[in-house]
């Protein structure tokens, strides 16, 4: 009776308490609240994204350390890194080339990620997967 006389609702809010616990308001408004909170709540969770790089078995120095330089910064920011290597030809025959080198990108990235994945040999390709160790910065 008196929700009715405000013009509000009569929820219900524990209903196993001895004696159930009820109380008065708009319930329309609790609702939208509830639902700006839920959606405020995911917009803030980080989404972790895979970034991908791509390596050959005869990369240079200087590219392999672009690439380790972004794959570091990737880790930083809390993103996966996936890291191919990709064998051109007859590289196919000379596999252990392309361990080394994701070997030596496991090594120089063992401070910021760990190999969820370890390097293995998928077709015409090793694929790796590296996870950040840290949490991500400025967060």
């Amino acid at each position: 009776m008196r929700a009715e006389g405000q013009g509000l609702d009569l929820v219900e809010v524990s209903p196993t308490a001895k004696p159930p616990v009820c109380r008065i308001m708009d319930y329309g408004k609790y609702k939208y609240d509830q639902e700006k909170k839920l959606k405020a709540q995911k917009k803030n969770t980080a989404a972790t994204k895979v970034k991908e790089l791509k390596f050959h078995a005869n990369v240079d120095t200087h590219d392999y350390d672009t690439k380790v330089r972004h794959a570091r910064d990737f880790l930083e920011d809390g993103n996966r890194v996936k890291c191919s290597l990709f064998f051109r030809g007859r590289e196919g025959a000379h596999q252990e080339l392309g361990f080394e080198v994701m070997n030596r990108v496991l090594e120089d990235l063992k401070e910021l990620g760990a190999a969820e994945q370890p390097p293995r040999l998928m077709g015409r390709s090793i694929i790796m997967l590296l996870t950040p160790v840290k949490t991500p910065k400025g967060k």
